[in-house]
């Protein structure tokens, strides 16, 4: 039985690595025993921050509706309650976007919580 040599299949592992270690620093992106220690950090970092990703942008809305309604006299919290109260079904990122975008449909929703609170 001939044996088998494995140049071909090594060599390509140590090319998708080292395309992957693009655009790193020093020897991570040249050498393949340091680049495939980075590469594999880099793929956890990218797994974790795609759900600490949704948390961050929910925070950023909650920060926006909650400025937007201080200007209002509200606080976010009874904002939320008065808008649950008032039955309107919309989502944390429209809020915001609607606040930073447009005012006047924003002080439409905060009169609705009011009304509502009320």
């Amino acid at each position: 039985m001939a044996r088998v040599k494995r140049g071909v299949a090594a060599h390509a592992r140590h090319k998708k690595v080292l395309k992957l270690a693009k655009g790193y620093r020093g020897r991570a992106k040249a050498a393949f025993r340091v680049g495939i220690e980075k590469v594999e950090k880099g793929l956890q970092y990218a797994y974790r921050d795609r759900r600490n990703k949704k948390r961050a942008f929910r925070g950023l809305w909650i920060q926006r509706i909650n400025a937007a309604t201080r200007e209002h006299g509200m606080t976010y919290s009874q904002f939320m309650n008065g808008i649950i109260k008032a039955g309107i079904e919309m989502d944390r990122k429209v809020m915001a976007d609607l606040a930073s975008r447009e005012p006047a449909a924003f002080k439409a929703l905060v009169d609705q919580a009011q009304a509502a609170l009320k």
